[in-house]
């Protein structure tokens, strides 16, 4: 069999399957309502949790930069591509997050390759929930470090396995502050207590917490008080501060040691002169009001409540994501098909991003989302509901 035949097997196992995905392109900008292919459809999975995409600040911002510094940066940080808005970016970070240093990546999937591979070595092991986001998953590839797996935040298994580790050099507990597919919440304080108990480190991956937990969207280091607690947090500007790119929260010496170690920082060219100022505007708006996460939560609260009176099973959800479990692979893309077909975009999630009969779509509430939104949503979701059998004719 020829490489390009085995290639075109593989994918027509995945067809077969239910597991194959074609990208759907937009003709609109993001936002509550977007166009596909000329049609209104309501936007159900997005990650623009605050809808800063379209802020008037943020667009504002982007255009003076370009005026000012042009399209692109030109180079990589460590050669002639890091610009003064950069260094804002990153004091500006730092004091929002209240740790001594920020750096900034190109994503933050580049920045858990880079922070993860560079920190970590054969003599250390690190400790990784099971469901954390791929991106930690292959940061820790990336590494020669010693790995241990724990079942999805089981205190008594992380406990376990820092007393198993004992010999390495040094331990890092690694976490998302919310997990993508579930919606649910690390438990932090308890992370922190064993990791402060075994001399362990904590890392936070806040890419869905940004922005939608602590004050200000601080993140889930802050909403649970833990400030100076935790060594490494990582976060994304992509979500719902709305631009692109990735960060490391922490001590100075680390973000010293990344600048010359991490290979995904210092072989990539830096983010663009719009990225990097409509990110300090966005921060602005996070510290000078709360209206939008007010909203956000507010419309949080009525659509999970409402999803729970409906019948409908939403798993271990506690944020703005918002899963509707549903099972085998093709039983979720034919669901999602059809609330597409009736104006909604909800996107189906399946193996192997979620456990081969774990398949669920994942709706997310932003503050964007009007009542109105919410309401022809869950008149859809019911009809479609009952249509499928994932809730009572009642």
């Amino acid at each position: 069999m020829t490489f390009m035949n085995r290639l075109q097997k593989e994918l027509e196992l995945l067809k077969e399957e239910g597991r194959y995905r074609d990208l759907t392109a937009w003709d609109s900008g993001s936002g509550p309502w977007m166009s596909l292919n000329g049609r209104k459809v309501l936007q159900m999975s997005s990650n623009n949790y605050l809808g800063l995409t379209a802020h008037p600040n943020l667009k504002q911002a982007a255009v003076q930069a370009i005026e000012t510094y042009g399209a692109g940066s030109g180079s990589v940080r460590t050669i002639a591509g890091t610009l003064d808005i950069h260094q804002r970016l990153e004091e500006e970070l730092a004091r929002f997050k209240g740790t001594e240093a920020a750096l900034v990546f190109q994503s933050g999937f580049t920045a858990n390759l880079g922070i993860l591979s560079s920190l970590l070595g054969p003599d250390d092991v690190v400790i990784s929930d099971e469901l954390n986001h791929a991106s930690i998953i292959d940061g820790i590839r990336l590494t020669k470090a010693h790995r241990k797996i724990y079942a999805h935040k089981n205190m008594s298994q992380l406990e376990t396995c820092l007393q198993e580790s004992a010999h390495y050099a040094q331990r890092f507990i690694v976490t998302d502050g919310v997990f993508s597919m579930d919606g649910d919440i690390a438990p932090l304080p308890e992370i922190v207590d064993l990791a402060e108990k075994y001399d362990a480190q904590v890392y936070v991956d806040d890419a869905h917490a940004s922005g939608v937990l602590g004050r200000s969207g601080k993140g889930s280091v802050d909403h649970f008080g833990l400030n100076g607690r935790v060594s490494i947090q990582v976060g994304t500007l992509s979500k719902a501060v709305g631009v692109v790119g990735g960060y490391f929260a922490g001590p100075l010496v680390i973000k010293q040691y990344l600048i010359q170690k991490a290979r995904s920082f210092l072989f990539s060219t830096s983010s663009t002169p719009a990225d990097a100022v409509s990110s300090l505007a966005a921060i602005e708006v996070l510290k000078n009001s709360t209206d939008l996460m007010e909203r956000l939560w507010s419309n949080t609260k009525y659509f999970r409540d409402s999803l729970h009176e409906l019948g409908f099973n939403t798993g271990e959800s506690e944020t703005p994501i918002i899963p509707i479990m549903i099972g085998a692979p093709d039983k979720t893309w034919k669901f999602s098909e059809h609330l597409l077909e009736q104006g909604i975009f909800a996107q189906g999630i399946v193996y192997p991003t979620v456990a081969l009969d774990k398949g669920r779509v994942r709706l997310i509430v932003t503050a964007a989302h009007t009542k109105e939104d919410l309401d022809f949503a869950l008149a859809k979701l019911q009809k479609a509901g009952r249509q499928f059998g994932l809730i009572g004719q009642s």
